[in-house]
Order: C-alpha cells, then sequence, then structure tokens
C-alpha cells in the first residue's frame, strides 16, 4: 500500500511539474506575442507595417510557428511570432535577402512585391529573366531584386540562360551586350569571361553602378554571395569602397574591362540581332541584351527655379572632401540620412523632410539620426519643401505654418528617389505591368 501512495505522489508531482511548466511556457509565449503585437501597432503608427518593395508573406495555414526565419533575417524586427505564428512588423524596413524565405522549414513563406491597394510597376520577366522581346533579359534591382546577393545570383543565371538558347547571327559584333555595371552586371560579366562568351559591358557612370554612389562608409552587404570566378565572399559589414576594391581587382584578374561613361540610349532590333545605340551615337551590334541596369534611370528632380545650379547634385561621393560649408540635404529615405550623418561631420546641415517623421529608414539610421537631433549636430526639419534655389541662399516653406524662410546656402543634395526608366524599356519593345502584391520568390 506504501509503495502505490509513493508511486501516485511520484507520478502526482511529475503532472504538477509538466502542467508548471506548460503554464510557464504558454505565459512566455503569450508575453512575447503580446510584445510583437506592441512593435505592430507602433509600425502602423510609424507608417513601418505596410511594405515598400519585396517583402515577406507568410501562409498561415502552414506556418509552425519555428521562428526560423526571424532568426536568419539580418535584419532588425521584420518578423515576429504571435499566437505561434510568424506576422510581418516592420515590412517597409525589408530588402529582400530572402534569408527568411530559405529558412522556413514548411516552406510557409513567399516574397512579394506591392500589396493589393499599392503596384509596383516592372518590366514583364519570365523564369529564365528573359522579357517578352526575345534575347533581350533583365538582372538584378529593375527586375525587382535590389539585394546584392540576388542581384550577382541573377545575373549568373541570366547569362547561363542566355547560354542555353543563344543563336548567333553572323552580323553581330557580340554574343553579348551587357548594360549596367552594378552587382549583376559584374556578375553577369564574370559568367560571360567564364564561358568564353563576347561580349561588352557598358555603364552610363562608373563600375559599381547604384552601390558607386553610395557614402564611402556605407554598409553594403549583410550576407555572402558566391562572385564567379572567385567564389564565396563573406563580407557581410563592409564599406563601399571594399567592395569596389574586390569587384576591380576580380575583373582585372580576369581580365574583364567595363567601358564607363556610356550611357545607352535604345536598344532596338535589327534583321537577326540587336542594335544597342549609345549617347554619342555609337552603335555596337550583339545576338542577345541583358540590362542590368537600376529602377531608378534618372534621378527624381524637384522642377523649382535654380535646380540646374552648379551646386546641386544628387548624390554624395567623397563627403571627407567638403568642409564648412552650409549644406541642405532633401530627403527622407537612408541615402539622405546616410549622406546629411557624414555630411554634418564637417559641415553645418540642414535635412529638410516633406513629410512630419523619417519613416522608412533603416533602424541603425533611425537611431544614428535622432542622436544627431538631439545632439543639434544636424537641423532637420520636417513638413518643408526646398521652393528655390538660389547663387547664395535657398528657400524652404513650411507645409503646417506656411512660413518661408531663405536660409545662406553653398551646396543643395536632393535625395527624392529615381524614376523607372519607361521610355528606353517601352521603346525597346519590352512590356511593363504592376504588380499588386505577386510573388516573385516562392516555393
Amino acid at each position: 500500500m506504501e509503495v502505490i501512495i509513493e508511486e501516485i505522489l511520484v507520478y502526482s508531482a511529475v503532472i504538477i511539474f509538466c502542467l508548471v511548466v506548460v503554464i510557464i511556457y504558454l505565459r512566455t509565449q503569450k508575453r512575447k506575442s503580446r510584445i510583437v503585437e506592441e512593435k505592430i501597432s507602433r509600425a502602423k503608427e510609424e507608417g513601418l507595417y505596410e511594405p515598400v518593395s519585396l517583402h515577406p508573406v507568410v501562409n498561415e495555414n502552414i506556418c509552425i510557428g519555428s521562428g526560423a526565419c526571424i532568426r536568419a533575417c539580418p535584419e532588425k524586427d521584420i518578423l515576429g511570432i504571435v499566437n505561434g505564428q510568424a506576422k510581418t512588423i516592420n515590412a517597409s524596413r525589408c530588402v529582400g535577402h530572402g534569408a527568411c524565405f530559405h529558412a522556413c522549414p514548411t516552406e510557409a513563406i513567399s516574397l512579394n512585391i506591392g500589396t493589393e491597394k499599392r503596384g509596383v510597376e516592372l518590366p514583364h520577366v519570365n523564369e529564365f529573366f528573359e522579357t517578352n522581346v526575345p534575347g533581350i533579359f533583365i538582372a538584378g534591382e529593375l527586375g525587382g531584386m535590389g539585394l546584392i546577393k540576388n542581384s550577382v545570383e541573377q545575373g549568373k543565371q541570366a547569362v547561363e540562360n542566355i547560354l542555353k538558347r543563344i543563336q548567333k547571327s553572323p552580323q553581330a559584333e557580340y554574343d553579348l551586350v551587357i548594360i549596367g555595371a552594378g552587382p549583376a552586371g559584374i556578375s553577369a560579366s564574370l559568367t560571360a569571361k567564364k564561358h568564353k562568351l563576347k561580349f561588352l559591358t557598358v555603364d552610363q557612370d562608373s563600375l559599381g553602378g547604384t552601390v558607386f554612389t553610395f557614402p564611402r562608409d556605407k554598409i553594403v552587404m549583410t550576407s555572402a554571395m558566391d562572385l564567379p570566378l572567385f567564389g564565396k565572399v563573406k563580407l557581410f559589414e563592409t564599406s563601399k569602397s571594399e567592395l569596389l576594391d574586390l569587384w576591380t581587382k576580380v575583373l582585372t584578374e580576369n581580365n574583364v574591362n567595363i567601358r564607363e561613361n556610356t550611357k545607352i540610349e535604345e536598344v532596338t532590333r535589327s534583321d537577326q540581332h540587336f542594335l544597342v545605340t549609345a549617347h554619342t551615337g555609337e552603335k555596337f551590334s550583339a545576338n542577345n541584351v541583358l540590362l542590368a541596369i537600376g529602377r531608378r534611370g534618372s534621378p527624381r528632380k524637384l522642377n523649382i527655379p535654380g535646380e540646374n545650379s552648379e551646386k546641386v547634385a544628387y548624390r554624395l561621393l567623397e563627403p571627407e572632401n567638403i568642409s564648412n560649408k552650409q549644406i541642405v540635404v532633401i530627403g527622407g529615405g537612408d541615402s539622405a540620412v546616410e549622406s546629411a550623418l557624414l555630411l554634418a561631420e564637417q559641415n553645418h546641415v540642414i535635412l529638410s523632410y516633406r513629410k512630419d517623421s523619417f519613416g522608412r529608414i533603416k533602424p541603425k539610421n533611425s537611431e544614428k539620426i535622432k542622436d544627431a537631433m538631439k545632439l543639434g549636430l544636424i537641423d532637420v526639419q520636417f513638413n518643408t519643401e526646398l521652393t528655390e534655389i538660389g547663387e547664395v541662399e535657398v528657400t524652404i516653406k513650411n507645409h503646417h505654418t506656411h512660413d518661408i524662410t531663405k536660409v545662406k546656402n553653398d551646396k543643395v543634395f536632393i535625395f527624392a528617389g529615381g524614376e523607372l526608366p519607361t521610355e528606353f524599356l517601352k521603346k525597346a519593345g519590352i512590356e511593363i505591368t504592376k504588380k499588386f502584391g505577386e510573388a516573385i520568390l516562392k516555393h
């Protein structure tokens, strides 16, 4: 009898212990869910909940809440777990790494672009990166993949697909003309070299494309990439100059030349090949064309008096060479904030933004600009816009008070985004469609 009582007590103790563990676990999960829900509410208030480009979408029917997606994401608070299900939090901060997509054990995540209400214009591209115009391919940012690692992978895959279906015309000078020397264009060039294609790579600016325009110490990578003819690149937190040095080294070692400062005006079909016309009037003939250009074909302008002044710029290349100046920076994105922070080290900087808060910048930039504002290092003026640029001053209008202020000024940097090169694409015959929450990557 005593043995039975002892067994009952032991089993009871085990059951009680298990119940306590379960209760603690459930309370912990509930507390964590509440924290994530609060983050979601805050993201909605701050305008960070709605995505602006590529972003994860969770299929709640097959999500098991493992948290693998959250652990894999290099960014902060893009995803969280609520009641055992993954939810997006700050979707606008997603930069399309795809780490969550690959990490999910149940394949419950897809990467979508646009939303049901807000569409994003993209050129038509099939699974082989070919447009509706046979022979013209697109890789990288223009096709919706802006992250360096993804662009590098797409550049490689696009050329490999071209190799499978290439039809060489005896009239064509090149097998392939690659337009754009950013991450996708460099990767495509190295892949073309690897497979002994006769190719030409051109860029309207310099090697690196959009990366070249980043401020000098901007971190441009957060995950490893596989670079053709080189191998695995593990520069998780690197500067623009380090990345450009690496690309220059690999291209030089493989005798790949990039023709810089060559803007392509149009791509047209001529018999069995394409004619690629540069701004100089020079023409290149090719069997295939790969567009590895950015979505921002041209910087968006303010269209105000004085904007054509020499003191106006749309990118910041050498901030360390600018000192003791009165500078106005226009914009509320990462490029504007990062540039303002760099310029503020040696100059007096006003950062003008038309909205009432920085809603869509990276967490690190948000922290840095808040600290700079508290310390008085940057004069941030929300709800304002530049209305005129004079020789020695600029005019700033406040949307709320309607006050007009004239400020002494030496330089103006405008970061108002860019415009999709729609006309260029249409002239080539490429269809542009608006994506409303469509999956770019799905299992």
